[in-house]
């Protein structure tokens, strides 16, 4: 079978994907965090590779092994959300949010375009409803969601020969979308959102897409 490569895969969205993909017998590269994150995860059929997503300029030598590689698909499903007004949000938050949630991104896809172009491969990119329009309180987080957009665009027409996929998921029942509540100051109701599993299945279809079409947007929203 196939071999995936995916960041985020150790919780909530990602962690879904992977298993989908793993269930169908795929391979897994999973970029993760720190040695003990790869110790969690690895296993049959799962690699891992350690990059700090935080430091990018350490990822090109973190990752060069795999350029050597072939591979179907790429999954950005890590991210970070930090939220606050324009007047409370300093330039730390600022950096770090676009670092992790665009920089990174930019970064792993450039050092593994040699290997998905040599697969034809499919890019999802796990953007989010703040990457298509802005709400008070969001403005860091939504600018680098917008930015993923346009990161994903330029990439589509840049690599004909790639899928590049943008996935906008609204609020998922995730351990992401608890700090968010617990930072709105609200209470986490995963009733009312949309399941990790759903959304994940959602992703894992485009990447199995048959080859004489392809997905470009996709939003997925909760019915609660």
């Amino acid at each position: 079978m196939s071999t995936y490569v995916i960041t985020g895969a150790g919780s909530g969205i990602g962690a879904e994907i992977a298993r989908r993909l793993r269930e169908s017998g795929h391979d897994l590269v999973a970029i993760v965090r720190s040695e003990r994150r790869a110790a969690e995860l690895t296993g049959p059929g799962v690699r891992t590779v350690v990059a700090d997503l935080e430091r990018p300029e350490t990822i090109a030598d973190a990752l060069a092994p795999l350029a050597e590689e072939t591979f179907a698909g790429l999954v950005h499903s890590a991210g970070i959300a930090e939220l606050g007004t324009v007047a409370e949000t300093v330039e730390v938050v600022w950096s770090r949010t676009l670092t992790v949630n665009v920089v990174a991104v930019a970064e792993v896809t450039r050092v593994l375009l040699p290997a998905l172009r040599r697969g034809r491969a499919d890019v999802v990119l796990l953007n989010s409803g703040a990457g298509l329009r802005t709400n008070a309180g969001w403005t860091a987080y939504a600018a680098s969601k917008h930015a993923l957009k346009a990161l994903a665009d330029g990439l589509r027409e840049e690599e004909p020969a790639l899928r590049v996929t943008s996935v906008y998921p609204g609020r998922t029942a995730t351990a992401m979308q608890r700090g968010v509540r617990e930072q709105e100051g609200g209470e986490f109701e995963p009733e009312r959102y949309s399941d990790p599993a759903t959304v994940a299945g959602v992703v894992v279809s485009t990447l199995t897409l048959p080859g004489d079409s392809r997905i470009d947007d996709v939003t997925v929203r909760s019915r609660g």
